[in-house]
């Protein structure tokens, strides 16, 4: 039986208020863990892993086990608290877009023209940064990309404290960005490859 995972907090001020984690969290990711207990019960995937189930299901197996991975990173990409980015993440960064700037600005536009709901990551693929867009459930790791960050572009994650203002709601994401934990997790990937994901999965998910 899957678990929903703590919250690393009740709200971020001016970001993320308390109403849209009472929803976000409480009703719509728990309903994908639900979902996900529900629907593996008697079935193959009953005792496989998150990393295993996400990799290897489809259907709405997939659906659901992709949504609760998906939640799980976002809630960690963002932070109420400022941190610092590591010099290999800057420098990446730089390589890649060529300022952090530039990388904000293809990020944000990325993740303002996904068509629908979906998400919008930055990953780490053969070597390099890369920004790829998933819709609905969808996520890089199926296609053996690691990802490093991701913004929640699904209505429900800003509707109530940005109404219909997408473009709002990014803005005011960046500047909350848990730089922390995306340098961890490039260091991470670097090291360990697609199996970073698989331990962070089993880290929430045991």
């Amino acid at each position: 039986m899957f678990k929903l995972r703590t919250l690393p907090f009740t709200e971020i001020v001016g970001f993320i208020s308390k109403e849209t984690c009472e929803f976000h969290y409480g009703k719509h990711h728990q309903t994908y863990v639900n979902n996900l207990n529900n629907l593996i019960k008697g079935t193959e995937f009953e005792n496989k892993s998150l990393f295993e189930i996400v990799t290897k299901a489809q259907g709405g197996v997939f659906n659901n086990a992709a949504q609760v991975y998906n939640h799980d990173f976002y809630w960690d990409c963002v932070s109420p608290n400022a941190s610092a980015r590591s010099a290999e993440l800057d420098e990446a960064i730089n390589a890649t877009f060529g300022s952090l700037e530039k990388f904000k600005e293809t990020f944000l536009n990325s993740a303002v023209t996904l068509f629908g709901s979906g998400w919008c990551w930055l990953v780490y693929n053969n070597g390099k940064l890369e920004i790829k867009q998933t819709s609905n459930a969808q996520t890089p790791v199926t296609e053996s990309m690691i990802p490093l960050l991701v913004v929640d572009v699904w209505e429900h994650a800003y509707y109530i404290d940005h109404r219909n203002a997408r473009p709002a709601y990014l803005e005011k994401f960046f500047n909350y960005i848990n730089w922390e934990f995306v340098s961890k997790s490039l260091e991470r990937a670097k090291k360990e490859g697609i199996n970073s994901v698989n331990f962070y999965m089993n880290s929430l998910h045991a």
